[in-house]
């Protein structure tokens, strides 16, 4: 062990020793076609891809997107009814992922449609110093559109550069954009159906599309402060792909989500059936939320779905609800006991049968003892005990 320990100390010694390569300072256009941009704020760098018309992302076909039907996004809320060729659809990379104030955007990515494909352009500031002409030209370029969509970016990337624009004296350029934060939607349509709706996994599941060689988003704030030190471009160049490929994927689905909520009728999965019936009934369109349950459990829907779904049709439909409940009373569910419930209220107000609905109510306690049942046991034991009276006095 001590040949072995002397043997390591050798060799650490002599690497110690040896001196660290000099840092390659290069320049941002070495790496990434470009140009820097002047304005009255200082200079920031810019560059942009183009994926063309003819070209897909896994499944999706990028030239269709320029065929989206112009009122499609009011599917998904108040949104204006305008060309594609209209729609920002932002995402930034960020020196922080908690958006606390000292929290900035070093990379602000805006993906449009156009007729030749899709293009991205990203907003790069090399140094703190280039934070705000970034900002201003970032303002002068969505001046060109009149919607604003992201991924999760009511929540992070909008508030972020709202207070960036804030602390830099510049008026922010959202206040006129209606915004589409497209994480509700996809959650909406596919959380029952996929473990995950993070941006890269509905890219995965989706659209069909594997990423290689991706940075974590984890990672990108550390790649980014190695940059200010070291002006490696090279090590940030996977971040500005990592950036152009979420906006792209955003833009696909996009073409997806809205859709699907649109017309319901072509859709066959249960568990996305099952979604946006659900969005259907928090919205109030119950005529038409119930159809899509019913259709959902029909498709064939995993347990866990399918009882909460009889319980969603059980509420929407009266006249099928005491056969849904004694079915769901009758075998093991998280429903089970509600539907307990439900079938002691029916027999007490409904039926006025007291000593059905006792039963149920005391199966019920069996199974999840609480103060409501107990208090329901003791009022139905009165109620069946003076029917009863009643009946043999007559």
């Amino acid at each position: 062990m001590s040949n072995l320990r002397l043997l390591i100390e050798n060799i650490n010694r002599r690497y110690d020793a040896r001196p660290l390569p000099p840092p390659r300072r290069m320049p941002v256009e070495e790496f990434l076609p470009g140009e820097e941009i002047e304005t009255a704020f200082g200079r920031h760098y810019e560059t942009e891809r183009l994926w063309e018309h003819h070209r897909h992302h896994g499944s999706a076909d990028i030239g269709a997107l320029a065929l989206l039907p112009h009122d499609v996004l009011g599917t998904l809320g108040q949104m204006p009814s305008c060309a594609p060729e209209s729609w920002a659809f932002l995402d930034t990379e960020t020196t922080g992922l908690s958006g606390s104030i000292g929290t900035c955007a070093f990379l602000v990515g805006v993906g449009r449609i156009t007729r030749e494909g899709f293009r991205v352009r990203q907003f790069f500031m090399r140094g703190y110093a280039e934070e705000a002409s970034l900002l201003e030209g970032l303002a002068r370029h969505l001046k060109n559109f009149k919607v604003l969509i992201t991924y999760n970016g009511a929540a992070f990337d909008q508030p972020l550069l709202e207070s960036r624009y804030r602390l830099n004296r510049a008026q922010s350029p959202f206040a006129r954009l209606p915004h589409l934060d497209l994480l509700h939607g996809a959650r909406r349509l596919w959380k029952l159906r996929f473990d995950s709706c993070r941006l890269v996994d509905l890219e995965n599941q989706v659209l069909g599309f594997e990423r290689e060689g991706d940075i974590p988003g984890a990672m990108i704030p550390y790649v980014y402060f190695e940059y200010l030190r070291t002006k490696w471009i090279e090590r940030l160049v996977p971040v500005f792909h990592h950036n152009q490929l979420d906006i792209l994927t955003l833009a696909c689905l996009t073409g997806i989500v809205p859709h699907a909520f649109n017309d319901a009728a072509s859709c066959t999965n249960a568990a996305e059936l099952t979604g946006i019936a659900r969005w259907l009934k928090q919205t109030g369109d119950l005529d038409l939320a119930l159809p899509l349950f019913r259709r959902a459990v029909e498709s064939g829907l995993r347990d866990d779905l399918l009882f909460r779904t009889l319980w969603d049709i059980a509420k929407l439909d009266p006249a099928a609800s005491k056969e849904i409940w004694t079915d769901l009373a009758a075998s093991r569910n998280p429903y089970r006991v509600k539907a307990l419930t439900e079938l002691a209220k029916h027999a007490e107000h409904t039926d006025k049968n007291y000593a059905a609905a006792l039963e149920f109510t005391r199966d019920a306690l069996a199974l999840e003892p609480s103060e409501d049942l107990e208090k329901r046991e003791q009022r139905l034991q009165k109620k069946n005990h003076a029917k009863t009276q009643r009946r043999k006095d007559h």
